[in-house]
Formats: C-alpha cells, sequence, structure tokens
C-alpha cells in the first residue's frame, strides 16, 4: 500500500511515524512545500523574545531521523499543486521547477492554515509580516536585528497578537495594538478582559480599538499605519488578524468542506473521499459540547488526528470524539484560559446559558503569593450542563482549565461538577478550590 501525506509538520508527520511503526513494510511518502518538518510552531513567540536563541532550536526531529531511523520518504522542496481522484494521484512543482505525479491507494491532507493578510494596500511591503511556519520566525528575528527594530505595530489582539506584543516588549521594542473592532477580546466575559487589557497597558503597550486599516505606507523612517483618524509610525508591522485552513487543494478536488472553509472529515478523519484523510488545521472536528461541527485549530487535536489517520489506513479502526476549544496563553505575568462555549456563543446556539463570575484565590488565603484568580463558569438552564469555562490569573490558570475541559468531555452537569473531588494544599489552592467556588454559585443560577 503506497500511502501519501501531504504537510510535514504535526498531524503530517505524527501519522507517517504510526503508520511505519503499526505497517513497517508501508510505502509511506510525505510530500512538504517547505524545508521544515516537525518543529513547534507554538514557541516561536517565545524563541523569538530571546535574541541569543536560533528558530532551529524549535525543530523537534530533524527531517534525516525520519528518513534514516524511520525509513519514512520525506521528500521537502515538494509543493502538490493538484489532487486528481478519479486517477488517485497527486501533482506537483519541486523546488526546482521540476513537475513530479505520485499514485497513492490512500492520501491525508494535512495542509495546515495560513495568516489571514487583509487585501489592503501596503500589506505586501518589506517589514509587514507575520507567523506561522519556521520560516516566517527567522525571516522576522533577522529583520529586527538587521534594521535594529524599535518600534512594532501589531494588527490583530488574538492569542498570537498578544503574545507577540509580549515577545516584542521583552526585546526592548515600543509596541502599538490596533484593530477595528471596539471590543477587546469578543469572546471573552468583560471583566476577565478587562484584566488583560489592563495587564497589557502596564507593560507599556498602547491599545488602539475602533480603528479600521486603510493602508501601509513606506516612509523615509520605515512604514505607517493610516487609519482614518489615526497613523501609527513605526518600523515593523506584525499581522495577526486570524488564520484561515488551508483547504483549496481539497476544494479543487471536489471535497466537501466545513466550518470556516475547512475540509469536512467524519469521526475517522476521512473525507468525503473514502480513500482520502484529513487532519490538523485544514480540517474541521465534532465539538463535545453542541454535537456539532466545528473548526477550532489546535495542536494536540493535530498530533491526535494523525495518529488517527495512521491507524485506519493500517486497519486498526479509530475514532475521535471531538474537541472542546480548550486553549490556554500567557500575557505577560497573566495566564489566560478557556474551554467549551461563552455566554455569546452558547445563546447563538440555542443553549439557555447562565453566568457566574468570581474573584478567587491562587492559594490558601494566609500562604504566601496567593494571587487573584478570575473564573467566569457557564452552564445551560435547561439542562444543567456545565458548557464553559473562562480563567484569568498569574498562577493556577493554565492547568486548572483541564478539568473544566474533562468535564465537557464527560458531559457533567453543573451540581456534578461541584461534587468533584480536587486537590487541596495551602501552597496550591483554598479548600474550596476557584473552580468549585465558581459552580456553587452557578448552581444557585439554574
Amino acid at each position: 500500500m503506497k500511502f501519501i501525506i501531504i504537510g510535514g509538520d504535526a498531524a503530517g508527520m505524527s501519522a507517517a511515524s504510526r503508520a511505519k511503526r503499526n505497517r513497517p513494510d508501508m510505502d509511506v511518502i510525505v510530500l512538504e512545500k517547505t524545508f521544515d518538518v516537525s518543529y513547534s510552531a507554538c514557541g516561536m513567540p517565545y524563541n523569538l523574545a530571546d535574541s541569543k536563541r536560533s528558530m532551529d532550536d524549535l525543530v523537534v526531529r530533524q527531517a534525516d531521523v525520519f528518513r534514516d531511523r524511520q525509513k519514512i520518504d520525506l521528500r521537502t522542496g515538494h509543493l502538490v499543486e493538484a489532487i486528481d481522484i478519479n486517477r488517485k494521484a497527486v501533482r506537483g512543482t519541486k523546488h526546482d521547477g521540476s513537475k513530479f505525479e505520485l499514485p497513492y491507494d490512500k492520501l491525508l491532507l494535512a495542509t495546515g492554515a495560513s495568516p489571514v493578510i487583509p487585501k489592503l494596500p501596503g500589506f505586501d511591503l518589506l517589514g509587514v509580516t507575520n507567523m506561522k511556519s519556521l520560516d516566517d520566525g527567522r525571516i522576522i528575528k533577522q529583520f529586527i536585528t538587521d534594521n535594529k527594530v524599535k518600534n512594532v505595530v501589531v494588527i490583530g489582539m488574538g492569542y498570537i497578537a498578544l503574545e507577540m506584543c509580549e515577545a516584542f516588549r521583552a526585546l526592548g521594542i515600543e509596541v502599538d495594538m490596533i484593530k477595528p473592532r471596539s471590543v477587546f477580546i469578543p469572546w471573552m466575559n468583560d471583566k476577565l478582559a478587562s484584566a488583560i487589557k489592563t495587564e497589557v497597558e502596564n507593560n507599556n503597550v498602547r491599545i488602539y480599538l475602533g480603528h479600521s486599516i486603510e493602508k501601509i505606507v513606506k516612509t523615509e523612517d520605515g512604514l505607517k499605519v493610516i487609519c482614518r483618524n489615526l497613523d501609527l509610525s513605526c518600523q515593523m508591522v506584525f499581522v495577526a488578524v486570524g488564520i484561515s485552513p488551508n483547504s483549496q487543494l481539497a476544494q479543487d478536488a471536489g471535497l466537501e468542506l466545513g466550518p470556516s472553509g475547512s475540509i469536512s472529515v467524519d469521526k475517522t478523519l476521512c473525507t468525503s473521499n473514502p480513500d482520502i484523510y484529513a487532519a490538523g488545521d485544514c480540517a474541521d472536528a465534532y465539538h463535545v459540547v453542541t454535537g456539532r461541527k466545528t473548526w477550532i485549530p489546535v495542536a494536540l487535536r493535530a498530533n491526535r488526528g494523525g495518529w488517527a489517520v495512521a491507524d485506519n489506513v493500517t486497519g486498526v479502526k479509530a475514532e475521535l470524539q471531538g474537541v472542546a476549544g480548550t486553549a490556554v496563553f500567557k500575557v505577560f505575568d497573566i495566564q489566560v484560559a478557556r474551554t467549551g462555549l461563552g455566554m455569546d456563543e452558547a445563546k447563538e446556539l440555542d443553549f439557555e446559558p447562565v453566568e457566574a463570575v468570581i474573584e478567587s484565590r491562587s492559594r490558601a488565603h494566609a500562604h504566601p503569593g496567593s494571587s487573584s484568580i478570575l473564573v467566569q463558569m457557564v452552564g445551560d438552564r435547561k439542562s444543567g450542563r456545565l458548557i464553559g469555562v473562562q480563567m484569568v490569573g498569574k498562577e493556577g490558570v493554565a492547568h486548572r482549565i483541564n478539568a473544566a475541559a474533562v468535564a465537557l468531555h464527560a458531559g457533567m452537569t453543573v451540581d456534578e461538577f461541584v461534587q468533584s473531588d480536587l486537590a487541596y494544599a495551602p501552597p496550591f489552592s483554598p479548600v474550596w478550590d476557584p473552580m468549585l467556588t465558581a459552580a456553587n454559585q452557578l448552581l444557585k443560577r439554574i
């Protein structure tokens, strides 16, 4: 059997490695358009913050290790441009300009996602950057060094934008953040979002909300971001307004698409064609709270999806339950975490949501080093189910959110979650963990 994989990062290399473990005799070919495989993209903002580190530190496993040790036919510099479903073949171009065509028995699309770039004048200028691939990180790092960058405009205020503004500040670079919408973090409870905004501003980042960008122009000193009633001068612009799934190959081949233009897959990660699978940031998933299709690109799902595809291709049936939208990120000294649905999302999906927002402590009240934790917990009045949690605090947030994620996967009610036997010791939590305090308050409203 010939198993071809398009894309050589998390989902692709996880699938290739597991397929070879399951079936050492299988012909596994990975086609990757760049020359980097198996790297920690999520680590790029933290690497950028340290001028002494190389971006290559983020490579988990070198390409030759896959080739020599695991006997995977890994072909870098191979851009796949078309899938011929009738002939069961892929076609494309090598880095030297020559063409290639390869037949497949089973095919995995692990093409990932790409940054959304506004179609406005000046977004193609030198110094207007974004970051998704390892090469993007290398380019940004070199640009900062070569141009002695002292000020950056960050367009967007999502996960990556906030992580990058911290990285720039660690390098002593002044940062202005700007976005068209007037709400700082629209998916988050206002009280929690306000705490994050205060933390960002306390670290000397200037925030401009509600400013639609008209264009970026080159100036004698660098660049200028021009809005209707505001101009921001800088030496570099970092664009982080979102990402979109790389699903054009699938669409051109006639495969069904799902939410946000992602590739539609079933629980085995099979597409609308029985010989083609999709996994990672290009593919959709089922949401464990709603039961509906969603597109939430996260690293764990990509790796887990690669494993599931490899199992199914090698004859071991595997299904994935789905995602809860669990995420965590760091903004200076603040940890931010979420899982499940927020209030607005729940209303749009026909739940009858109620919330409790509480402020508690990360440790027992008398224990040194205790700090504030804000928790928003959302339940459904009709069913009593727990359907979402958001948390913000200086410590104890990143791993606490996992308890809520497990509860969502288990379909627990708020009443059941209140009875959870969570760990207690003064250095780590009050007797009533912040999660239990929030659940007790939410129970009064359901």
